[in-house]
């Protein structure tokens, strides 16, 4: 089955109002949700949102919680999102951090106490839109072990990295473990089996089950560097936001922890190519937009290439959506009052 983009996006947003989400929230929200679809990562997309929804409506995600700000020094801005989701309050961070980027050439906004914030390349854009370098870390619950373990220890450790280069910027974004977490969730939903080598079950035992997977671990991605990447991403969000480890965040995808603010770190980086570049001018932009070329020339492509940018949506494409997620946002669409007419499927 099918929605337009905007229709997704506009059910989406009167999904999260109707949950009790502010209108800037919800529609920002929204946006990344449905971003992540476009971008092919439906693991981070619609079929998130009943989750999320489950959540804010039990007080795991408190749809009033708001942003305070903890410290600023200028550069370095740390808040708190009152245990909130994390799609709005990450994009208010990147957005913060473009700011005053421009005023100090660097900047640093963390975001402890948080919530889940989907896909982390989406909020390179706000970054790479003033033609800064950014970097973005995240973490959530435990389900990878240290490298020669046998318990979870780790979070997927996601990290993000924007690069703008031209004609096309350079978008990083990746899981630190074999795959991303709601890549099991999603051959969980469809009870399909999962390849070799992604997954572990509870006593820590190689498995292609999902289900099993969903309660295991994850294997880390390239083996014990992959393990000391995601140390690192642990470091730059649990460790320097915080307030929680991964091994004390909820699982979003256990309905009895729904009631539990997950309370995840977040970190956004930026820097001005400008401000670093050794000839003191628009040395650094010429090379990165170089570097790029010269991938293409070798006869590759850049990171995240491929992904269309927010512009360049239509919104009256066709979006494919499981049948599954389809049918649990009808349900919450009847739950919270939201008129069914928003889902005109295809």
């Amino acid at each position: 089955m099918s929605l337009t983009i905007g229709t997704a996006r506009r059910l989406a947003t009167d999904l999260l109002q109707g949950a009790g989400f502010g209108p800037e929230e919800a529609g920002a929200t929204a946006e990344g949700i449905v971003l992540a679809d476009c971008w092919g990562i439906g693991s981070h997309g619609l079929m998130r949102l009943p989750y999320y929804l489950h959540r804010a409506v039990t007080g795991g995600y408190p749809p009033t919680a708001a942003l305070r700000t903890v410290s600023d020094t200028g550069p370095a801005i740390a808040l708190d999102g009152g245990g909130g989701l994390g799609h709005w309050q990450v994009r208010r961070a990147a957005e913060l951090a473009a700011t005053r980027c421009a005023r100090f050439g660097l900047a640093a906004v963390s975001v402890g106490n948080s919530g889940h914030c989907g896909a982390l390349g989406a909020y390179t854009l706000p970054l790479l839109e003033a033609g800064y370098v950014s970097m973005i870390f995240s973490t959530g619950p435990a389900v990878m072990p240290p490298w020669g373990g046998s318990q979870p220890l780790l979070s997927t450790s996601p990290l993000a990295a924007g690069i703008p280069s031209r004609p096309r910027p350079m978008i990083v974004d990746l899981a630190s473990s074999a795959v991303a977490r709601g890549k099991i969730a999603a051959h969980a939903a469809r009870d399909e089996p999962l390849p070799a080598g992604w997954a572990l079950d509870a006593a820590g035992r190689p498995t292609t089950d999902a289900r099993a997977a969903l309660h295991g671990m994850l294997a880390p991605l390239g083996g014990a560097k992959g393990y000391a990447l995601a140390m690192l991403v642990e470091t730059m969000s649990a460790g320097l936001a915080g307030p929680r480890l991964a091994g004390d965040v909820t699982d979003m995808f256990d309905p009895e922890d729904a009631a539990e603010p997950q309370r995840i770190g977040h970190l956004v980086v930026a820097f001005d190519p400008a401000r670093f570049d050794v000839e003191g001018g628009a040395g650094a932009q010429s090379r990165l937009d170089e570097l790029a070329a010269r991938a293409t020339v070798a006869g590759g492509r850049i990171p995240g290439g491929r992904r269309v940018m927010p512009a360049e949506i239509d919104d009256d494409a066709v979006l494919a959506v499981d049948e599954k997620t389809l049918s649990e946002l009808l349900s919450w669409a009847q739950r919270l009052g939201v008129a069914d007419g928003t889902l005109n499927t295809r």
